[in-house]
């Protein structure tokens, strides 16, 4: 059998025409053009030809090829040669097949992707001649193909996070529609108890203007009278926390603000035996108001304030401080409120402005969690924010800010 290298002069070869037969030396002609790696391999799988493609593929000449021990294997790389090694013993034994794809190992370190396929070869009398064997380059196939999978799972991977996040909001949704319906019902309790709360108290004070001092267990009128306010406190803010505000901006001074919450809340600081520190830097004139003036709701700041305040103080150990600082800011004016207690923990952080929870659990009679979720409702009802920050051991600053003017709504 002749090699690759055996040639016919060109020169002394004849175009044949139509009806004369094709002289071998134009088949090898063909097979030498082909942009394909070629090779005809006997039906004991030797290699019999190889034409000069495969040095594009393998950077191996044909001459080395047919010198090779059982080719084509060493030119494919070490985890696919086993299985190219069955393909090549069904070849031999006359199967067909087409685009097996392998990784060539190329004489310069590279492995490109390629695709093979085979047919046997038959004589003129039908004797199995062996086989042939075309491979072409896949590499550019191959890495658009894996392009696409890695595309596929990342969009596979969106969808799950877009489901996921689908299915979170759905439970948020679920949540609030479950948080609104109790906040009806607490609002409808809450405003028929303030009237019978109100003959109680009523009727207590007549009875204690008309008690003498000297009666035994006098004492405890004081006590009573501290528990019909708390309860009435309570009612309040669980009618506010879900009733529309039904108050209208005006133009007032932050400082007057800061003089009514100081008287308001100077009691509760002395009872608990903290110090509550103010820092305030005057509003600059502007927007139509003169310094330190804003256009807000008074009553709303002003609970805002002794909401987080009181917050502040309940938090705090006696002996130590509350800082208070209402200062400029880019939005319009911020508000901060420190306390050095023991600090948030970090379960409870994101859930802090929900209604009913409460860091005061171990200090019976502070509230039932409700001053935050009123200040964080009367803060974005007037287009502002809240948030928080915090560390164990170290306290808490709550944050407000607002809007200079607050423009109908």
């Amino acid at each position: 059998m002749e090699s690759s290298r055996s040639t016919t002069k060109r020169t002394s070869a004849k175009s044949p025409r139509r009806g004369d037969p094709i002289a071998p030396e134009y088949f090898r002609a063909i097979a030498e053009g082909t942009v394909d790696w070629e090779s005809w391999l006997s039906v004991e799988g030797e290699v019999l030809w190889v034409n000069e493609a495969v040095e594009r593929f393998t950077g191996y000449t044909p001459d080395e090829c047919l010198a090779m021990d059982d080719y084509p294997l060493p030119l494919i790389v070490p985890d696919d040669r086993q299985r190219m090694a069955v393909h090549m013993k069904d070849a031999a034994g006359g199967s067909t097949k087409n685009n097996i794809e392998f990784r060539v190992l190329h004489r310069d370190g590279s492995t490109p992707w390629v695709a093979i396929s085979w047919q046997p070869l038959r004589g003129r009398d039908g004797e199995a001649l062996g086989f042939r064997a075309s491979v072409r380059d896949v590499t550019e196939k191959h890495a658009m193909r894996e392009q696409l999978r890695l595309q596929n799972e990342h969009l596979e991977q969106l969808v799950q996070e877009r489901t996921a996040k689908i299915a979170q909001l759905e439970e948020h949704r679920l949540k609030m529609e479950q948080l609104a319906a109790i906040g009806e019902l607490a609002a409808g309790v809450a405003h028929e108890i303030n009237n019978p709360l109100a003959g109680i108290r009523n009727a207590f004070a007549l009875l204690k203007r008309h008690l003498s001092k000297d009666v035994k267990h006098y004492d405890k009128l004081e006590l009573i009278d501290d528990e019909i306010e708390r309860i009435s406190s309570i009612t309040h803010q669980m009618y506010q926390l879900y009733r529309p505000s039904e108050q209208t901006a005006s133009t007032f001074s932050m400082g007057e603000i800061q003089h009514h919450v100081l008287s308001l809340t100077l009691p509760a600081a002395r009872k608990s035996r903290v110090t509550v520190d103010w820092d305030t830097i005057p509003l600059p004139a502007g927007e139509g108001l003169q310094e330190n003036e804003v256009h807000l709701r008074a009553g709303e700041v002003k609970q805002i304030l002794i909401n987080l305040i009181h917050n502040a103080i309940q938090a705090s150990e006696k002996g130590e401080r509350v800082q208070v600082a209402v200062k400029p800011s880019t939005g319009g004016v911020r508000i901060e409120v420190t306390d050095f207690g023991c600090g948030v923990p970090e379960e409870l952080r994101e859930k802090i402005f929900f209604p009913f929870v409460s860091t005061k659990i171990a200090k019976v009679g502070q509230g039932m969690g409700l001053g935050l979720s009123v200040t964080k409702g009367l803060v974005e009802g007037m287009r502002g924010d809240i948030r928080l920050q915090s560390r164990i051991g170290e306290g808490t600053c709550f944050t407000v800010e607002l809007p200079r003017r607050l423009t109908s709504i």
